[in-house]
């Protein structure tokens, strides 16, 4: 069975008494290997025990040489200061984690262009909420476009941008935000690969039109050539056992033995006053949505940028699995909140909830009493004198 790096084999993944993951991701100093790869196994009962394969494998050269400069920087102290891990407030492409408290625009000018490998956001949706300033929707949108530029400029030839937005609201009508954007992103030569689609199943309760249960994530690369790792992100098969019942086949597994791609829907629930995540951010990022993204579309060592930082969840993401993160944010007590969860991430003891747990399902309540109303009567079995 392949290494799994970057967690803990000697303590517990999980808080039984709490379902939270805790100390998943040891300090860094504890890698035996010049490797900070990703998350907990995936396991598949129907495989054996030599076919299961964690998220994470052991990468080659040169992620590895790029891996132990990290993990040689980020070295985990026997005491450590309320000031590690090294957090800088400016870009520079030697660092590996970047907090800026400001305009995002402004951060942006400072990175050499073609340097990322993945920007993931979710900007304001312009609706007034605290951290934002309603404007003109015009205005809105000619401000995102700044943004998107600098972030195209930015990106890699090998990269992706994912937008993750959702409606605008404006008297209870709708404006799906991410078509307002396609253009930007089309205009500046960027393909869209899948709009996914997140589902959850907690919000705002609407009573004038049907509750909103779901954003997307518009999937964007730079170029033809890109970079996509699927196996990072496969998810259990529905029916592992299944078999081909003809051809040369005939009697063998015929679904792909590391699981099945995801889709372009995801269910995966968004932070709630009840979830492990949960800060005082109104609209937080799950940790496991990012990580999906990132274990995908980069590669151990490269830079991650989120504009619209938020609380830190990219970046805490990223720092989890051997990436370097970058971000910026205009509120100050936001970004205190993303500097204490990147300390957390680091010490393995940022609680987060899993990417392999199942959905809770709550139990279901007792039905209610049956009532045995009498169907209606058809027009042949209705009295005389009744059929009008």
């Amino acid at each position: 069975m392949a290494e799994r790096v970057g967690f803990e084999p000697t303590g517990e993944a999980f808080d039984p008494t709490t379902r939270f993951r805790v100390g998943r991701f040891r300090p860094l100093s504890h890698l035996s290997a010049p490797i900070l790869a990703s998350a907990s196994p995936r396991r598949n009962p129907s495989l054996s025990p030599q076919a299961i394969r964690p998220f994470g494998t052991r990468v080659p050269a040169p992620a590895d040489a790029i891996i132990a400069a990290m993990g040689e920087r980020l070295a985990f102290p026997g005491n450590p200061s309320p000031e590690w891990p090294p957090v800088l407030d400016r870009f520079d492409g030697s660092a590996d984690l970047v907090v800026f408290q400001g305009d995002c625009r402004a951060l942006l000018r400072t990175i050499p262009s073609e340097t990322l490998a993945l920007v993931i956001t979710s900007p304001p949706y312009n609706l007034g909420k605290p951290y934002e300033r309603r404007l003109r929707l015009d205005t809105y949108v000619a401000q995102q476009e700044e943004v998107i530029r600098e972030c195209a400029r930015a990106v890699r030839a090998d990269g992706s941008i994912c937008w993750q937005v959702g409606n605008y609201v404006d008297r209870n009508e709708i404006v799906p935000l991410d078509i307002l954007l396609y253009p930007i992103f089309q205009e500046l030569g960027f393909r869209l690969r899948n709009r996914i689609v997140w589902h959850f199943e907690h919000g705002l309760h609407c009573s004038k039109r049907l509750s909103g249960r779901y954003e997307n994530i518009l999937w964007f690369t730079k170029g033809d050539q890109y970079h996509f790792n699927l196996d990072a992100i496969r998810v259990p098969q529905k029916y592992p056992r299944k078999k081909y019942f003809k051809g040369p086949k005939a009697g063998q597994l015929s679904s792909h033995p590391l699981g099945k791609n995801p889709g372009d829907v995801w269910v995966i629930p968004n932070v709630k006053h009840n979830h492990v995540e949960k800060t005082i951010h109104p609209c937080q990022f799950p940790v496991e949505l990012v990580e999906r993204l990132i274990l995908a579309l980069t590669r151990p060592g490269d830079w991650v940028l989120d504009p619209f930082m938020g609380v830190g969840t990219t970046l805490a993401a990223a720092l989890m699995h051997g990436r370097r993160g970058a971000g910026a944010e205009i509120v100050p007590e936001y970004v205190e909140v993303a500097r204490q969860r990147l300390r957390e991430a680091a010490l393995g003891t940022l609680r987060t909830r899993p990417m392999d747990r199942p959905i809770y399902a709550p139990a279901s309540p007792k039905s209610p009493p049956t009532t045995h109303a009498q169907p209606p009567l058809t027009l042949a079995a209705r009295p005389p004198g009744k059929r009008g």
